[in-house]
């Protein structure tokens, strides 16, 4: 059995994070988002952090940067840097209608409650438990609380990159994967979106005149299917397609969206320039490519696996396993290791059903994930 040796009980843990899964906040509501943000800016504020507010922009919620008062006083102080993200997929009305807070056995059901407003209250109240009782951390705190991770950070990772730099360690408040493991590496992933303008004509008076979109997507999407190499950790996958006007008309423009997944940064370099280099297959038909890597391969290395083997003896302490494992997922633990901060991910509340209607966390799992989390702040040196 898992030593409680905090005295913590998991009912006012649940009880926080029910207050932050009852306030909707999808990524593409910036209004909600940003109601979401008001709530952990003044809980933050209240445990004395200073918080610097950054205005959303392109459609997305503000962050918010929340910086402790202490530990600031050497020359060149390193801190410890939080993350989480408060956004998640599911949108307004999911609370009332598919995914409403419930309780059944030893699973609490909610939507984001798993991605990840569980690991996000965990980790800021694991703050809060170390204030009340007059405690710091022995390193200065840094803890960003993003609105847009589900959609690639695009607009907040300037922001992560920024903090990066006073960074001793990153943690990284993502579900516990399956039997409740932590993450140690991710593949890199890339979003891109391929065009192709053909030639509209009539199918059936004078389809010779017209030039297919749709049919040299389809070149397009056999070219890039076969770019995919699972042995070597690369996945290609072409998730969406948008295309023609009606059946009697030859289609004139065709669209899909394309999800890469890489595991080494030479496989970045040479993916990228594969995919944005598609060249036409159709004569007169002008294909285009706009798209990027968002986030690079997070490799584990040695300096993470003193991390990690640090977080395991703590856990071993209580008696609670931590094993680690690769997922092929990403988050923004990928922006810190990749920039060399050793980073230590899927720190949140252990669940399952994520981005689904299932999504749920283990409420037995609270307590050990929330002791792992303020042993971590109160060793890490």
């Amino acid at each position: 059995m898992v030593k409680n040796v905090l005295g913590l009980s998991p009912e006012p843990i649940l009880a926080g994070i029910r207050e932050w899964v009852d306030i909707e906040s999808p990524t593409t509501d910036p209004a909600a988002m940003n109601r979401m943000m008001d709530k952990v800016q003044g809980q933050m504020e209240a445990i004395g952090f200073r918080v610097e507010r950054v205005p959303g922009r392109n459609g997305r919620g503000d962050h918010i940067c929340c910086v402790s008062p202490w530990g600031w006083e050497g020359a060149d102080p390193k801190a410890i840097l939080m993350l989480s993200h408060l956004d998640t997929v599911h949108p307004i009305g999911t609370l009332t209608e598919k995914l409403p807070f419930r309780v059944e056995g030893d699973r609490a059901y909610g939507p984001g409650i798993a991605d990840m407003k569980g690991g996000a209250y965990l980790g800021y109240n694991a703050l809060r438990w170390l204030h009340e009782r007059g405690e710091r951390p022995k390193l200065p705190v840094v803890y960003v609380f993003n609105s847009d991770e589900e959609i690639g950070s695009l607009t907040s990772r300037w922001l992560i990159e920024r903090e990066c730099q006073r960074a001793k360690y990153a943690l990284v408040t993502e579900p516990g994967r399956d039997g409740g493991s932590v993450v140690t590496s991710r593949r890199g992933s890339g979003r891109f979106v391929v065009q192709c303008k053909g030639r509209p004509s009539h199918s059936g008076s004078r389809p010779q005149d017209g030039r297919s979109a749709i049919l040299e997507m389809a070149h397009q999407i056999i070219t890039l299917q076969g770019m995919n190499d699972w042995p070597s950790g690369v996945s290609v996958n072409v998730g969406t397609i948008k295309g023609g006007t009606r059946a009697n008309v030859v289609p004139e423009e065709c669209s899909v969206e394309v999800d890469l997944r890489i595991t080494t940064p030479a496989q970045k370099e040479e993916m990228a320039r594969r995919i944005l280099g598609l060249k036409p297959v159709t004569a007169d038909v002008q294909v285009s490519v706009k798209g990027q890597i968002t986030r690079d391969p997070y490799t584990k290395n040695a300096a993470i696996d003193v991390l990690y083997q640090h977080a395991k003896k703590l856990a071993a302490a209580i008696d609670f396993p931590l094993p680690e494992v690769h997922t092929g997922g990403g988050s923004d633990g990928n922006i810190t290791a990749a920039l060399g901060v050793p980073t230590l991910d899927a720190l949140g509340a252990d669940g399952a059903g994520g981005h689904s209607h299932e999504e749920h966390i283990f409420i037995s799992k609270l307590v050990p994930r929330q002791t792992l989390m303020i042993d971590l702040l109160r060793t890490l040196a």
